[in-house]
C-alpha cells in the first residue's frame, strides 16, 4: 500500500513532467497552474486520480477539459507501486517499483513526443547497475550481458536498415533504452520483451486499422513506449518465478 500511495505521488510528477518537459517548461519550479487558462491550481484541484474525477476532466476556472495524461499516468503509476509491493518484498519490491516508475516517464515521453531523454535512460541504467551492486536478481553477469546485448541488437538492426533503406527507421535512443532494460532483466529476458513488444506494436495497428485509421508504410510507432511496456510485466514475472 505504502508503494502505491508513493506511486500515485510521483504519478502526477510524472505527468507534469512529460507535459512539460518537451515543451521547455520547468516541472521543479513553479506552482502548478491551468495548462489552458494559466490559472494557479489550489491544493484540492492537486490530488492525484480524485481531482480528475471530482472535477469531471475540466478546469473549475475556464472549463477546459484537462489533458487525460495527468490521470492515466497517475493510475499507471500506482498500479506499478502496488503490483511491485504485491509480488516482492522489501527492497526488491522498491527497486522494481523504481524501474516501472523510470519506463513509465519514458514510454509517456515516447508516445507522446517520439522522444527518450537520455538524462532519463541513462538514471535507468545506473539504478540497473546499482541493483547489480546489491545483489538484487538476476546475477551482475546476467545484467552485463543483456546490457550489452539489449543495446548491441537494436544498434545493429537501426545500421542495417539504415544501408538497405538509406534512411533512419529507428530513433537514436531505442537501442539505449534496450540495453537500460538489459541491466534490469538480465539477458534473458531480452527475446521475450522484445517479442511482446512487438506484439502490442501489431495490436496498435490493428485498432487502428478496425477504427478506421491505417497507417502507411513509414508511419512510425514509438519502439520505446512499447519496449517499455512489455519490460515491467517481465520484470515482475521474473521475480515471481524466483520466489
Amino acid at each position: 500500500m505504502l508503494l502505491g500511495g508513493l506511486g500515485l505521488i510521483l504519478g502526477s510528477f510524472i505527468a507534469a513532467l512529460v507535459v512539460r518537459w518537451p515543451e521547455e517548461r520547468s516541472v521543479a519550479s513553479g506552482r502548478s497552474a491551468c495548462d489552458a487558462c494559466g490559472r494557479t491550481l489550489r491544493a484540492v484541484e492537486l490530488v492525484p486520480l480524485l481531482s480528475a474525477a471530482w472535477q469531471r476532466g475540466r478546469c473549475r476556472g475556464c472549463g477546459a477539459a484537462i489533458d487525460p495524461i495527468h490521470w492515466q499516468v497517475e493510475a499507471a503509476a500506482l498500479a506499478i507501486g502496488l503490483s511491485a509491493g504485491w509480488i516482492a518484498p522489501g527492497a526488491t519490491a522498491i527497486a522494481g517499483a523504481v524501474f516501472g516508475w523510470l519506463l513509465l516517464a519514458l514510454a509517456a515521453l515516447d508516445w507522446r513526443a517520439f522522444w527518450l531523454p537520455d538524462r532519463l535512460t541513462v538514471l535507468l541504467a545506473a539504478t540497473g547497475l546499482m541493483g547489480a551492486a546489491t545483489d538484487l536478481p538476476p546475477s551482475p553477469a546476467d545484467r552485463l550481458v543483456g546490457g550489452l546485448l539489449g543495446f548491441g541488437l537494436l544498434w545493429a538492426i537501426a545500421a542495417g536498415y539504415r544501408l538497405w533503406r538509406k534512411r533512419e527507421g529507428m530513433g537514436g535512443g531505442d537501442p539505449k533504452l534496450f540495453g537500460a532494460i538489459g541491466l534490469w532483466l538480465g539477458w534473458r529476458m531480452l527475446p521475450a520483451v522484445l517479442l511482446v513488444a512487438a506484439l502490442i506494436g501489431l495490436g496498435v495497428v490493428l485498432v487502428r486499422r478496425l477504427a478506421g485509421r491505417p497507417m502507411a508504410a513509414d508511419d512510425a510507432l514509438p519502439l520505446g513506449t512499447l519496449l517499455a511496456i512489455a519490460a515491467y510485466p517481465a520484470w515482475l514475472m521474473m521475480i515471481e518465478a524466483l520466489a
